[in-house]
């Protein structure tokens, strides 16, 4: 039993299934621990934006329950339950187009009893977003800035991010960072983050655990820091393949150059102790670290990493 089984879930997926659908998805179960930022990844398709509608109750499963602090319904959410969840959508909402960023702002501090206006105005300042212009009229970027500050001034307790990053130049990019990392330490009380993401720096730089979705599946949930290190690349020469495939710690093996074989590993130590029994001229020429990309797609390809909460 791992040790995130015993904290406090600020969502939780139990079964939850999802009919009807050219990609079906589920059973989905999915317990994200309160007070930390979790990343969804996976490829195009995989059902990112849908589990993110259904945390919304956007759409309904059609078997399975959620929970949201500990609390079920199978009713709408509650006001004072809906007020503690923040949401930015991959896709801004064209209800707001012909709203300047003030009025729109107006808007939804109606519905948070928590909005901080002064933050809101600091955030739009910063980022360069002019607060008498109309949405529809805004860059991509500029719209992405705003939604952002509208989300970071409701002071949410559960903080929903679709693809946060999408129009961002670099310079904005790196003040949300900074703006969500503050988010995280500032408040006094739990926050949790869900961010779906294609965006590989932005789960190294923010995530705690990294949930992987494939297929319309969850296949598992893993502490972000426990992935790195667990597969390594080993450049080897004069080792006979046949033998190498045989080694449990070994999950693929290519040519790379004459006599010179290229694996992947999940246990280097062991690797390097059966090549020092080896009475041969077996010689280990370099290794690396895989990075995270390549490791998830290893974990997608069935070679599941150490340490997953499933």
């Amino acid at each position: 039993m791992t040790e995130i089984a015993f904290q406090k879930a600020a969502i939780e997926l139990k079964g939850a299934v999802i009919r009807g659908r050219r990609k079906p998805l589920g059973p989905l179960n999915l317990r994200i621990p309160q007070g930390y930022v979790v990343a969804l990844v996976g490829p195009n398709g995989s059902g990112k934006s849908t589990l993110m509608h259904l945390m919304l109750q956007i759409i309904h499963p059609d078997k399975g329950d959620i929970s949201w602090f500990g609390e079920f319904t199978n009713e709408a959410l509650p006001l004072a339950l809906r007020q503690r969840i923040g949401y930015v959508p991959e896709h801004s909402a064209v209800e707001e187009n012909y709203m300047t960023a003030e009025s729109a702002a107006n808007f939804r501090a109606r519905w948070y009893p928590d909005w901080d206006r002064e933050r809101f105005e600091t955030l739009m300042t910063r980022f360069g977003v002019p607060l008498r212009e109309r949405l529809n009229r805004l860059s991509k970027g500029e719209r992405r800035k705003f939604e952002i500050a509208a989300v970071l001034a409701a002071k949410p307790k559960l903080l929903l991010l679709d693809e946060p990053s999408s129009g961002l130049d670099p310079f904005a990019w790196k003040d949300m960072i900074a703006e969500l990392r503050a988010c995280m330490e500032e408040d006094e009380e739990d926050v949790t983050i869900v961010l779906s993401t294609h965006v590989v720096e932005e789960v190294k730089r923010l995530a705690d655990y990294i949930v992987l979705i494939h297929q319309g599946q969850i296949l598992g949930m893993a502490e972000k820091d426990s992935l790195f290190g667990g597969f390594m690349e080993i450049w080897v020469r004069g080792a006979d393949r046949n033998r190498i495939e045989a080694w449990p710690e070994v999950l693929t093996v290519s040519e790379d150059g004459p006599g010179i074989l290229k694996l992947i590993v999940k246990d280097s130590y062991e690797l390097e102790q059966r090549v020092g029994a080896l009475e041969s001229d077996v010689q280990l020429i370099k290794s690396r670290s895989l990075e995270l990309e390549e490791i998830l797609d290893l974990w997608m390809q069935g070679y599941k990493p150490e340490g997953i909460i499933d």
